[in-house]
């Protein structure tokens, strides 16, 4: 008998080679190739016997589209991640650390949408039913219609889906721990995952049930698994969080039916997940707005303005290369803006250590930071305490110039409704006849923001920045 032809695959990034080594060429991992049986690979050979390929009919790019039908879920944060709902037949992977808070909202989800008249099921191949029931109780959701099930077998449950009215959510804990007996390979390797994945996908744009895969995280925050299952869904949704705080945030980092700048946030309860509405306020709650190196960012987050509190140290160092930390902005724009200040408005920073904090835990990525940030290292260089009713925004380029930036009305509205009088932006805020609901002072390089915050410096101030 002919012996069985197989192949070694990474289960890191699905590579495929001939012969096993101890280390992936293709991403460098180690000890992640795992021999598979070449037939039910990724390289697999088409079948013999193989029916023939039939005509199908090619359409004009022109013609009237229509918007695709949503199913709102009734949890405000998590509908405006996925763009206004769910749309039917679309299929998500939900990514998060263990222990986030993903059963929990997806628990929260399912009993909200089965109290609007969906038939909901919610599949477990982590945790017994009993244990899915304790969550609910806890949680207060045990009448909710929701029907569950502990399995792992993708062909049962897509059998046991089409009986009886087609399901509107379903719900799949999680895709690593689902297997298909048309492939010969232990659950959990990339070959598994990846033909269980597309089963799932097979039924949801077959029936038109919105499916959710919720997918392991690795130590470095990305969804275990082959790449390809994130190329394959409609949208990738992340469960972020920080050790230190008890809020989460959901974020989407690829929706073909919406944004993925949207973000939602959620405060992790006694009761469960709640929707913080107003994440403005949490995230400047308990503030020191006496306290020198604290500015306000009046920051966007898809189309929700957001503010947040940029805080900054400078300590004197005797090291010979001071220490650059940042938490929560990236360390790359951070330098630059030191380089800027060091440069165009004379600002020693050579021999100090510099820490920049955004409070709250969140993570900011959006340029609109960097005058934040340059208004919290020089208050905190010179001592200066900045105004508590100010908020900063705004794109420094490497020339010293402060750069306009999209939604400035945006921004100052959500600062007037939370009490404050004043913002310091780019002068092109109040560009196309954009009336500012709150005071602007027009900075157009860095050198007149240094120059304000230093003549607000005490005489006692140790080292000043100098214009």
């Amino acid at each position: 008998m002919a012996r069985a032809k197989s192949t070694f695959v990474c289960q890191n990034c699905g590579a495929v080679t001939g012969r096993w080594q101890g280390k992936c060429e293709a991403c460098g991992d180690w000890n992640s190739i795992v021999e598979e049986a070449a037939e039910s690979g990724i390289g697999a050979a088409l079948a013999r016997g193989a029916r023939k390929g039939r005509l199908i009919r090619l359409e004009a790019l022109a013609g009237a589209g229509e918007a695709p039908p949503r199913i709102a879920t009734g949890v405000a944060e998590l509908d405006r991640v996925a763009g206004g709902g769910f749309v039917p037949g679309s299929v998500i992977l939900l990514g998060g650390e263990p222990g986030i808070g993903k059963s929990t909202l997806l628990i929260q989800a399912c009993a909200a949408l089965a109290r609007r008249g969906q038939r909901v099921v919610y599949v477990s191949g982590e945790e017994a039913v009993d244990q899915v029931r304790l969550r609910a109780a806890r949680l207060g959701l045990a009448a909710a219609p929701v029907e569950l099930a502990a399995e792992t077998a993708v062909s049962d449950i897509v059998a046991t889906l089409g009986e009886g009215r087609r399901p509107g959510l379903v719900v799949i804990d999680s895709i690593q721990t689902m297997w298909s007996d048309a492939v010969e390979s232990a659950p959990g390797t990339v070959t598994q995952v990846r033909a269980s994945a597309q089963a799932l996908i097979r039924y949801a744009k077959t029936t038109g049930a919105t499916v959710i895969l919720v997918g392991h995280v690795t130590k470095d925050g990305q969804i275990a698994g082959p790449r390809v299952v994130e190329h394959m869904v409609d949208a990738v949704v992340n469960f972020e969080a920080d050790a230190g705080h008890h809020f989460r945030i959901l974020r989407a980092s690829k929706n073909r039916f919406g944004p993925t700048d949207e973000i939602g946030v959620f405060e992790m309860t006694g009761g469960g997940l709640a929707e913080v509405a107003n994440p403005s306020a949490l995230f400047l709650a308990g503030r020191d707005a006496a306290a020198p190196g604290a500015a306000v960012l009046a920051g966007m987050e898809g189309t929700r303005p957001l503010l947040v509190e940029v805080q900054a140290l400078c300590a004197p160092t005797s090291l010979g290369t001071p220490r650059r930390s940042v938490v929560g902005w990236d360390s790359n724009r951070l330098a630059m803006v030191i380089a800027v200040l060091e440069a165009h408005a004379g600002v020693r920073l050579g021999q100090h250590d510099v820490y920049l904090n955004v409070a709250g835990g969140l993570r900011v990525g959006e340029p609109a930071a960097d005058l934040a940030a340059a208004a919290a290292l020089v208050s905190s260089l010179t001592g200066a305490t900045l105004p508590g009713d100010c908020v900063f925004f705004g794109e420094l380029g490497l020339s010293g110039a402060v750069r306009p930036v999209a939604h400035a009305g945006l921004r100052m509205k959500e600062a007037g409704k939370l009490g404050f009088a004043r913002a310091v932006g780019p002068a092109a805020a109040r560009e196309k006849g954009e009336t500012a609901p709150i005071a602007l002072r027009e900075t157009r390089h860095v050198a007149d923001l240094v120059a304000d915050i230093a003549a607000r410096a005490p005489r006692r101030a140790g080292p000043r920045a100098a214009e």
